[in-house]
């Protein structure tokens, strides 16, 4: 199966690169499930892969002068914050096991799972019923409150499950701070590049890694989303969106019937 673990690690760039999210979302599974990495420690190698490839991702918009710099300040600070408290504090207070329901036992592993899996099902669902971004083109952006304080929150969760967090980052700045598309795409990958290394360098004092394994997986992934930003300037980032959408909906559904079943 590993063959197509480095496949899927293409695929993963190229989502980032064409819609700036859901190749965050897919690490995990990709590294639990097809190169059978133990998901806590999946989650830390996805922060590193997330991040380094994004840094491509992150150098073509710049060019392109798309980042909005005070909407990654105002939602970007508060989020690196919340991906460092939950490596640092959340993630290591969960217990190895413990009950979620009346003499049901889970473990820590499972639990992570199970909440990735919520977290995908949640994003998918919005990608495929989410609005047309042509309708939001217009408007102006907003900085407020109310990004400081999803952005915290985004940090939090995304810091449990080892993402980078594109696929509430998006719709956040879209949604409340009125950001065009793609303005917020683009400031999503500098976000989405900043805290995942944030995260993963937290994560280097109290891991082992791979690094010949690492590496592959970047250079695979950072090729991924170079021509994930090619394909962007000439397909419709709204059709591709909702595909993708469909297909992570796909992957949530199989990690809760593999937890709950297999």
């Amino acid at each position: 199966m590993e063959w197509l673990g480095y496949v899927a690690s293409v695929l993963i760039g190229i989502s980032l690169g064409l819609i700036g999210s859901g190749g965050s979302i897919l690490t995990v599974p990709v590294l639990v499930y097809l190169f059978h990495i133990d998901p806590i420690l999946a989650t830390s190698y996805s922060l590193c892969i997330v991040g380094v490839s994004s840094i491509a991702g992150v150098i073509s918009r710049l060019k392109q002068k798309l980042l909005d710099i005070k909407v990654i300040m105002v939602f970007g600070g508060p989020s690196i914050l919340g991906v460092f408290i939950a490596r640092k504090f959340i993630l290591h207070a969960i217990p190895a096991q413990f009950n979620i329901l009346p003499n049901t036992l889970i473990s820590k592993s499972s639990f992570i799972m199970l909440f990735f899996a919520t977290l995908m099902l949640a994003s998918a669902l919005s990608m495929i019923l989410g609005k047309n971004k042509k309708e939001l083109e217009t408007q102006k952006p907003v900085y407020g409150a109310s990004l400081m304080i999803v952005g915290l929150l985004e940090g939090l969760v995304t810091g449990i499950v080892g993402a980078g967090g594109g696929f509430l980052i998006i719709p956040a700045l879209v949604l409340l701070g009125k950001l065009p598309m793609k303005k917020a795409i683009a400031s999503s990958l500098f976000i989405i590049t900043i805290k995942s290394l944030v995260g993963f360098s937290g994560d280097l004092m109290h891991v082992t890694v791979n690094w010949k394994f690492l590496l592959i997986i970047i250079a695979l992934a950072t090729s991924g989303i170079i021509t994930g930003n090619y394909l962007n300037k000439t397909m419709d980032g709204a059709k591709l969106k909702k595909g993708f959408g469909w297909f992570v909906l796909l992957m949530s559904l199989f990690i809760l019937f593999e937890q709950f079943f297999a």
